[in-house]
């Protein structure tokens, strides 16, 4: 897989202007409060400024996260009628769906049951929370014996998973109640949210309340410490405010979910495009072995350092897997 297979490049660069011009209009004007580190909650340092939006970085665990941060309600605002987040939500992603199927979701949705499958929870009810376009929901119901709950608050996306025939709630997660879920275990699965939420642990112990003893979480998000963030750095264009908040990584993530009352069963990065990005960035490289890497490495050689960087733990792409303890 390359990266311009499920971000094609002009598209992409399209959403990352529209982005530009949204942070100005929905945040420019908005109190900004300053945070601890969402994962340790320590005091961070200054890292960079971008788009108007000061990243710090801990100095404890390495996770690098936005503060001051907007108030939340102006990403209510934003999520709701910014053109950047309707071309994602409609233009972007339309057009790179039956991709991402095929690339991302199908092979996802068959690791997330074979992960159940061996921790004794094949049968659990899938409940997928920010489900979007639904991708994820219809590939896993094939695999599944229960039909799986797509937690969905955007109102278009919501139908275009109804749409699907899928079953939806049209609620954001921190309005769900217990009555809203199925009954039996839950495997909650939620996937490239976690680095956009306002707040990580109030997401989190609001999701530990609705799950029973012995329920699944898995997701995925962007690792701070991985391999093309880190090189990139403020230039990467995955560190895109106003979306890209919160940047944990492996060592982290679990002080967070440990101080949470979770148990963390098995965090991996099991990503496919670091080294890809950092060729199609090349220019923004300023480490000489890397560049010099990108520069003279084939695509066999390239793939070598991928899998080395993925099974190490230094990818960017982030999966975890934990359970209520």
């Amino acid at each position: 897989m390359r990266e311009i297979d499920i971000r094609p490049r002009a598209l992409f660069e399209e959403y990352l202007r529209l982005c530009a011009e949204d942070t100005r209009t929905y945040f420019d004007s908005v109190e900004r409060r300053s945070i601890a580190c969402p994962a340790c909650q320590s005091i961070g340092k200054p890292a960079f400024t971008k788009e108007g939006f000061t990243y710090e970085l801990c100095d404890t665990c390495d996770s690098l996260y936005v503060s001051p941060r907007p108030v939340a309600q102006a990403f209510s605002s934003y999520y709701l009628t910014a053109p950047s987040s309707r071309f994602w939500a409609t233009t972007f992603y339309r057009e790179t769906a039956e991709a991402r199927r095929r690339l991302l979701w199908q092979p996802k949705a068959r690791a997330v049951a074979a992960k159940l499958a061996s921790l004794d929870a094949g049968s659990h009810t899938i409940v997928d929370i920010g489900g979007g376009y639904g991708l994820f929901a219809e590939e896993i119901k094939a695999l599944v014996p229960h039909e799986p709950l797509v937690v969905e608050p955007a109102p278009h996306l919501a139908q275009v998973c109804r749409d699907k025939s899928l079953r939806v709630l049209e609620k954001f997660l921190e309005d769900v109640r217990p009555s809203d879920l199925p009954a039996g275990g839950k495997a909650f699965v939620s996937f490239e949210l976690f680095e956009h939420l306002h707040d990580p642990r109030l997401f989190l112990a609001r999701l530990r309340e609705l799950m029973g003893r012995g329920d699944i979480f898995v997701f995925t998000t962007l690792s701070g410490t991985g391999l093309d963030i880190r090189l990139l750095w403020d230039r990467s264009k995955s560190v895109s405010p106003p979306h890209h908040l919160n940047f944990l990584n492996p060592r982290s993530v679990t002080m967070l979910l440990e101080s949470l009352g979770f148990a963390a069963v098995e965090v991996t990065t099991p990503g496919a495009l670091d080294v890809d990005i950092l060729a199609n960035n090349r220019d923004a490289l300023t480490d000489r072995f890397w560049r010099l890497l990108i520069e003279r490495s084939d695509e066999r050689q390239r793939q070598q350092w991928q899998r080395v960087v993925a099974e190490t733990g230094w990818s960017s792409h982030m999966m975890v897997v934990c359970r209520k303890s």
